[in-house]
């Protein structure tokens, strides 16, 4: 694919966020008044700006637009800087707030969990960011976790949510790494323990990971593929906090929207 066509200079009031993550990428097309317009989500592979390109045309045509009418595309996310038609970046941690602050107001703690990394962002009543947290030592706890465990278990990613759905046991898996997850795992199936159970063992595992990592205070936020992919997450966090966990709309694009609403901002 070619190289998108530069924004036009004038202003035309539409702008778009593209975030390069490590499994996907994710593009949001929004208009002058933060409304989305357009968004994507395509593998990332092993050519960032291809998937950029790629995940950007394919919001602008749910918008039904063309580059050319852009006024601003930014980019966020591990592979950012290989976006060379974005005007601009933001880091992962700013583009996941200001993407939250603009469904839910006040005082909020944001648990994104992608394919690579988790994240707690905490930011208070005014949209300021006043700590966060990361986990990038081991994929524990993230996407490429639960890849690792389907795989184990010999079903689709997309059928692991359903089966841990049907547990019987109430198991724990104790290792901090996948390696070791996948190992202790194995040993639990020698044991003859039930794919079910099992499922719903990973998943207690990655809430576990979320929960060490920081105080989950405030309104929490659930974002990241993880999260709108795998609703067994949400409702085990919810039951380890004893109170509702917030999904808000776009949970995956959530970092691209909040890369086109910086963009927004630097253009008004």
């Amino acid at each position: 694919m070619s190289e998108p066509d530069a924004p036009n200079s004038a202003r035309n009031g539409f702008y778009a966020g593209i975030d390069s993550g490590s499994w996907n990428t994710k593009a949001v097309v929004i208009d002058s008044g933060s409304r989305v317009l357009g968004t994507a989500v395509v593998r990332s592979g092993a050519n960032l700006e291809a998937a950029a390109e790629n995940a950007f045309g394919a919001a602008l045509r749910v918008a039904g637009m063309e580059a050319r009418e852009l006024d601003a595309v930014w980019a966020t996310g591990f592979g950012r800087e290989n976006i060379t038609f974005a005007l601009g970046t933001r880091t992962e941690l700013d583009c996941h707030g200001r993407g939250v602050r603009h469904f839910i107001p006040g005082a909020v703690t944001v648990v994104d969990i992608g394919g690579q990394d988790a994240k707690v962002i905490k930011l208070d009543a005014r949209g300021r960011r006043v700590s966060h947290k990361m986990n990038r030592k081991c994929a524990a706890g993230t996407g490429s976790f639960i890849d690792e465990m389907a795989l184990r278990l010999d079903v689709s990613i997309g059928e692991l949510s359903a089966l841990a759905s049907r547990y019987e046991e109430e198991l724990e898996l104790g290792s901090f790494c996948t390696v070791f997850t996948g190992t202790e795992l194995l040993s639990a199936i020698r044991r003859g323990k039930r794919p079910s159970d099992l499922a719903r063992a990973a998943y207690k595992s990655i809430v576990k990971r979320v929960l060490e990592m920081d105080v989950l205070d405030e309104q929490v936020v659930g974002t990241g593929g993880v999260v709108a992919h795998h609703p067994m997450v949400v409702s085990l966090l919810e039951q380890a906090l004893g109170r509702k966990v917030i999904v808000p709309p776009l949970p995956q694009e959530m970092g691209a929207l909040g890369a086109a609403l910086a963009a927004l901002e630097a253009g008004s």
